[in-house]
């Protein structure tokens, strides 16, 4: 019985995800992109560009709709392939969520940035690539040119990443004739920007890093770091290939705020450490959040 409430919840808690990501995507797209003739690349972007063809033209093609039939054919393709009902049936409620969004609020939203084609951009990439992470936290996605991609690359071995790139550069290019290449240029940061912002929704920021100190003083900075900083601290066994002397490493992971206390107390045992920091994309333990979160 619980485990039966259990994924109702959880069903429910992805069913959320994708009809709020899919919200917040289409604001970002009918606020910004659309309204300043900025086709961001993929479907939407390609269904922006048909939008505005068809408009000039006296027929009005609604982008939402364009991209509910585009992906839905896709995504045909995509179950005779694959075979997963689970991720088709997430992926077409985030295709049809996403799509009605955007037609619904289009003619209801305010355009702050009109001509402003720089922010228009950065904003648009921002929210557009908060409400993509959102959707795609629940497992499901809003279409797109994925599949594509991945049929692509199964037949020709080149890699996901080149041809999604090729994919949305081919969409840009073809906006040029339709809007300009300043406005194909400016589409080009907002797919940038909804990209980063996207991974960062999906992975978290940036913050941790991890320190490396190398001194013949390890233990009493390892003690220092353990009592200060209250931070573990593991050494790792090294050697030192010119002088060919064992050359204990100390391995400390921890905030972002507190490297610049790691910097004072190695400053103050061993002027003449060597400290390598870098950055952590994510960690988990004692400190730090929860792996199975």
């Amino acid at each position: 019985m619980i485990e039966h409430g259990s994924s109702r919840l959880e069903v429910a808690r992805k069913a959320g995800l994708i009809i709020s990501g899919s919200f917040v995507f289409a604001l970002g797209v009918d606020m910004f992109e659309i309204p300043n003739g900025l086709a961001a690349g993929g479907i939407t972007g390609l269904a922006t560009t048909i939008a505005a063809v068809s408009r000039s033209m006296g027929v009005i093609l609604p982008v939402g709709m364009q991209t509910i039939v585009m992906n839905i054919l896709l995504l045909i393709y995509a179950y005779a392939s694959t075979r997963d009902l689970g991720y088709v049936s997430k992926s077409i409620m985030g295709i049809i969520a996403s799509g009605l969004f955007m037609d619904l609020l289009a003619p209801i939203v305010p355009v702050p940035t009109q001509g402003q084609l720089l922010i228009s951009a950065l904003w648009g990439g921002v929210i557009a690539g908060v409400g993509l992470g959102i959707v795609f936290l629940s497992g499901g996605n809003t279409g797109g040119t994925d599949i594509i991609c991945q049929a692509i690359a199964k037949r020709t071995g080149i890699s996901l990443g080149v041809i999604s790139i090729i994919i949305d550069c081919v969409v840009l290019a073809v906006s040029v004739p339709v809007f300009s290449l300043t406005n194909a240029l400016y589409a080009g940061v907002a797919v940038v920007v909804a990209g980063y912002v996207m991974d960062m929704v999906l992975e978290g920021p940036l913050s941790a890093r991890a320190a490396y100190v190398i001194s013949r003083e390890h233990e009493a900075i390892a003690r220092e770091v353990m009592d200060e900083l209250d931070r573990g601290c593991t050494e790792l066994e090294a050697r030192g290939m010119w002088s060919n002397e064992p050359r204990p490493v100390l391995m400390v992971v921890m905030g972002r705020g507190e490297t610049h206390l790691l910097k004072e107390i190695v400053s103050r045992i061993d002027p003449e450490a060597i400290v390598i920091i870098s950055e952590v994309h994510e960690a988990f333990g004692e400190g730090f959040g929860r792996i199975d979160n």
